[in-house]
């Protein structure tokens, strides 16, 4: 079973976040789908992962752009998997049916947001009900991420 991880934004916007989080994976030479469930959510995070990086791009598609099984880092609304990632990275409430398929997951999600956090805390008991190993991060004053009991 792989690891759940819980992100709690409390400081940095979700892009900024997830351009990190991402970064740090193709770093660690590892292949990641980012899932969300609208496609107006993909094309901003689409545009965000050109645009967030100061000197550079994160490397990444979508189906749209061809290729699907050479993306480092894969956007989908979707289940597919083309990229053989072992990285799965959730927002806004995806599906997460296929978690068990992966190493990790991680889902992103802004403690400002009530709706959100009721998500979260949702997909946290599922996540439990299912069996995988929780872990609970939460960013500290300064952005950095710490881990904390849930």
């Amino acid at each position: 079973m792989p690891e759940f991880g819980f992100y709690h934004l409390t400081r940095s916007t979700l892009e900024e976040a997830l351009f990190r989080l991402l970064q740090k994976a193709l770093d660690s030479s590892l292949r990641a789908v980012v899932r969300t469930p609208s496609d107006l959510r993909l094309d901003q995070i689409d545009r965000a992962l050109w645009t967030t990086g100061k000197d550079s791009f994160l490397p990444h598609g979508t189906m749209r752009d061809g290729d699907p099984d050479r993306q480092p880092v894969y956007l989908t609304t979707g289940l597919e998997t083309p990229n053989g990632a072992t990285l799965l990275v959730l927002l806004d409430d995806a599906p997460a049916d296929d978690a068990h398929a992966f190493a990790r997951v991680v889902e992103l999600f802004d403690g400002r947001d009530p709706e959100a956090l009721a998500q979260a805390r949702q997909r946290w008991r599922w996540v439990g009900s299912q069996g995988f190993e929780r872990v609970y991060w939460q960013q500290d004053p300064a952005g950095r991420w710490r881990r904390a009991g849930a």
